[in-house]
């Protein structure tokens, strides 16, 4: 048997355990968006912070916010999953969601939207680029959603 049939076996053996964890990993990137809303938004918009940090806490949400690397690749294998069993453009929407995170975690960061917005950058992007990174962390939402309804399904039977 191929190492892949194997992997996708274990995977459907621990199925529930697979999406408690992938749905717990996101659950941290509430703690995040809503830095992200009352944070960095919040300031673009009304001109204030109803978020402010130490730099200790501001490191602390900046690690909660890399847990989303692992939370990736676990929703990717979720969806993945469902495409080998059947095919739904469900599954294709919410993996280009999920995926379409690393665009921002690795091109324009949060850390980077704030510094624009502040005017503390020497790169300047336009205004419109910025909302598109801030509008795919919130793609996120309804991917959160649906793993932790597949999660609370399985639990309960």
């Amino acid at each position: 048997m191929p190492i892949v049939d194997k992997f996708w076996g274990w995977y459907e053996r621990h199925y529930t355990v697979n999406v408690g964890l992938a749905g717990g990993l996101f659950l941290f990137q509430l703690v995040h968006l809503y830095w992200l809303t009352t944070n960095v938004v919040s300031l673009r918009l009304f001109e204030v912070s109803y978020f402010r940090l130490t730099p200790f806490w501001e490191t602390i949400i900046v690690l909660v916010d890399y847990t989303e690397i692992p939370a990736i690749f676990a929703i990717s294998l979720l969806y993945i999953h469902e495409l080998k069993k059947q095919f739904s453009w469900k599954s294709i929407g919410y993996l280009v969601f999920i995926n379409s995170q690393w665009l921002h975690l690795f091109w324009i960061t949060d850390e980077f939207i704030l510094e624009q917005f502040t005017g503390q950058s020497l790169i300047v992007f336009p205004i419109w680029l910025l909302w598109g990174a801030i509008l795919i962390d919130y793609l996120e939402l309804p991917v959160i959603y649906d793993t932790l309804r597949r999660f609370g399904q399985r639990i309960t039977g």
